[in-house]
């Protein structure tokens, strides 16, 4: 791994610490063993290395690691393992279907989610370490597994979380220490072909904890049915990720750890029936829109290595990583070239070489200063090869003989930021946090920005609880999604692009404003209201705008996004319910990078017009409710409801608005000679409502999709 040099003073800081963790180690004395551990190390005192009691330094290292991610100021939904167990697929809940149900988060098609009127840009965080997204939507590439709790950020961040900024998914991972030698096998099955194998293992060993996880889906159902039919045609997935990560204490303040995670999914593209050919290829002028046998494959990998602990007063972590992304799309030749007059073969890859570095020191008795960096050093590649026919000046075929354009571009882009952070107790009822982040991208343009952020908490009362927060905020384009297009190439052919107008994305610049409160009502309700707005420079949106399942980034000039989001959660014995409902208003104007991709009517307009973003939707609501009939049984079930995303020209439309209920019922079994064995059954979209997600139309639109049918599943879960 080579990654661009590194600043001197990290150097000097990374050195003494792990000098100072050789000295530690050599200087610590053996620890005194629980009379109730039966180890060969405690069955050894003479041993110097005797084996530290591992889950009480572990669990004092994961506090302080948590320490070094402030949440001051910010809107904060938090899923434990309770809750996600609480979910009607339980730990079989795709990742991006769990954020679903926080405050301001959209569904769309492929996976997607748009949080408080953003496309996408969302940060993942493992253990506080940035993971870099992936071409395919990191929600296909984590599994839900593996997590112990998720803690999920919007609204102003602090100077910590920079880039990717609409939220911060914040994954505290199952610890083999606390958890003890064991593990699981997990077995799903059901509705439209699904099995849904999956199994862990952890445990600890002395100063060794370890803990990995894999999970195996196959399924009908793999992209969104673009009909409203039952049965999607050709959308059969196979998709397989694993998460693991191994642990060394090398004293009680010090520990490294490795991380890695891979998913390799292979999707069909459904096909949509009673399509019209609109060219000829060779002879053939007529093809069954049914028959196309289009497919695309998604690869993740990364690796991360990481350093935690203390010296003196400070807390630190260092991380070195790579990632390592892929999409392919492979189309019909002849069905693509009959219906579309292009048939495109796309290959994306991107390597990410990280870097980053988190300290915290207490200064005096009521500041808390904390700082670090990050580097990022990305490759990416792009290669094309488009079969096109010759066409006219108005784009009408002139040669029934394809003929091939390759289109092939490579880049190396850089990112480094830093920033400085002081959490300021006042007094016991307020806490402000305020800093600065500087960031500075080198890729298709060189930009930067220093960023100043503000956040506070004030306890009003016992029970009343006011947030509020400022962000500055610099996003730079993802460089996973942007692949130059030779507009002159396809210049003369069915591929003619509508415009010959591109201009490099930008980085978006904003100003992010949020304030919020808290109420608890009793002992068991607490009720919450937050308002924000965002004004915005260089609004970046994306859009899918060719074949592949793609999605490619442009710019608007101006943007201002608004909304306000009510929650309220209530625990009271076996009941535990929440409900969130929000309204979002994200419009733009001008856009002027990716212009090329626009029909000149439309670009026109979205010039001299405000408009709503693709992904704009009124209004969203989420929850859910569970009731413990006993310890062994449980009802519950939850909702989604979406006032319907745009369509038609520049946006200026709205789909139906939709409801989906899914329910479920767990009970573990205690059959004698085997043991507890846990069952769920689950219904998704119990009533077989229809609903459109998008119907085709709209600013980078690509095709219809159809929410789920009505699915049974049932799951099978043996611990050992």
């Amino acid at each position: 791994m080579r990654l661009k040099p590194i600043p001197l003073v990290l150097t000097a800081i990374l050195c003494a610490t792990l000098m100072s963790t050789a000295r530690a180690q050599q200087a610590l004395p053996a620890p005194a063993v629980s009379s109730g551990e039966s180890t060969s190390a405690a069955n050894a005192p003479d041993d110097p290395t005797q084996t530290l009691q591992t889950v009480q330094v572990t669990a004092a290292l994961d506090r302080a690691r948590n320490a070094l991610s402030p949440d001051t100021g910010t809107s904060q939904t938090v899923f434990d393992r309770k809750s996600i167990q609480q979910l009607p697929q339980g730990d079989s809940t795709p990742l991006n279907q769990v954020i679903l149900q926080a405050p301001g988060v959209v569904q769309d098609s492929f996976g997607q989610l748009h949080v408080r009127g953003d496309h996408a840009n969302l940060q993942y965080r493992i253990d506080g370490i940035i993971i870099p997204e992936s071409i395919s939507g990191f929600g296909q590439t984590l599994d839900t597994r593996f997590i112990d709790s998720l803690k999920f950020l919007t609204g102003a961040l602090p100077a910590q979380y920079g880039y990717r900024t609409a939220g911060v998914v914040d994954i505290t991972t199952k610890s083999g220490a606390q958890l003890g030698n064991g593990g699981s096998v997990d077995v799903n099955g059901g509705s439209f072909g699904t099995f849904n194998p999956s199994f862990e293992i952890h445990g600890s060993e002395g100063r060794w904890s370890y803990y990995f996880n894999a999970n195996y889906l196959q399924s009908d159902i793999g992209i969104e049915n673009p009909t409203a039919s039952r049965n999607a045609i050709h959308d059969h997935t196979n998709q397989l990720q694993t998460f693991g990560y191994l642990s060394y204490l090398f004293n009680p303040t010090t520990r490294a750890s490795f991380m890695f995670g891979t998913a390799d999914n292979r999707f069909q593209i459904p096909d949509n029936p009673g399509q019209q050919p609109a060219f000829v290829d060779g002879d053939i002028s007529d093809f069954d829109s049914s028959k196309l046998d289009e497919s695309q494959r998604e690869v993740t990998r990364f690796g991360i290595f990481s350093l935690q602990g203390h010296i003196t007063n400070t807390d630190y972590q260092v991380s070195l990583g790579q990632r390592y992304t892929s999409v392919n799309f492979q189309p019909d030749p002849v069905g693509d070239l009959v219906f579309n007059g292009v048939a495109s073969t796309v290959g994306r890859s991107n390597r990410a070489n990280t870097l980053q570095a988190d300290f915290s020191t207490p200064w005096g008795d009521s500041h808390l200063l904390r700082y670090g960096i990050y580097a990022d050093t990305e490759r990416a590649l792009s290669n094309n090869s488009s079969l096109v026919f010759p066409a006219d000046a108005d784009g009408n075929q002139t040669s029934t003989i394809p003929i091939t354009i390759i289109d092939d571009n490579a880049k190396l882009a850089h990112i480094y930021g830093a920033y400085l952070q002081d959490q300021w107790q006042i007094n016991e009822k307020l806490v402000v946090n305020y800093g600065l982040r500087a960031d500075h991208v080198s890729a298709y343009v060189n930009e930067g920005q220093v960023s100043p952020r503000l956040g506070l908490v004030y306890d009003i009362t016992p029970d009343t609880t006011l947030h509020a927060g400022y962000a500055r905020y610099f996003t730079p384009p993802p460089t996973e999604l942007i692949a130059p297009t030779d507009i002159a190439l396809f210049q003369g052919t069915t591929n003619q692009l509508p415009s010959n107008v591109n201009t490099n994305v930008k980085s978006e610049r904003s100003n992010y404003y949020d304030i919020g409160v808290s109420q608890k009502v009793g002992k068991n309700l607490t009720l919450g209201l937050d308002a924000y707005y965002r004004k915005v420079t260089y609004l970046q949106d994306e859009g899918q705008f060719g074949a592949a399942l793609v999605f490619s980034p442009f710019n608007y000039q101006r943007g201002r996004v608004r909304g306000v989001e009510l929650t309220a959660d209530y625990a009271s014995g076996p009941w535990n319910a929440y409900f969130n409902v929000s309204n979002s208003h994200a419009l733009g104007t001008q856009v002027i990078s990716g212009q090329f991709n626009f029909d000149p009517d439309e670009l026109a307009y979205i010039n001299t017009h405000w408009v709503h973003l693709d992904h704009d939707q009124r209004m969203a609501a989420s929850g859910g409710v569970s009731y413990a009939i006993n310890d062994t049984t449980r009802i519950g079930g939850d909702f989604l409801y979406g006032s319907g995303l745009r369509r038609g020209f520049a946006n200026t439309e709205t789909l139906p608005g939709y409801f989906q209920m899914n329910l479920d019922l767990t009970h573990t079994f205690d059959l004698p000679g085997f043991g507890k064995l846990g069952t769920r059954l689950a219904v998704i979209n119990v009533l077989d409502r229809s609903y459109e997600l998008r119907d085709g139309s709209g600013i980078g639109v690509g095709a219809p999709q159809y929410g789920p049918r009505r699915g049974v599943y049932l799951g099978l879960q043996k611990d050992f």
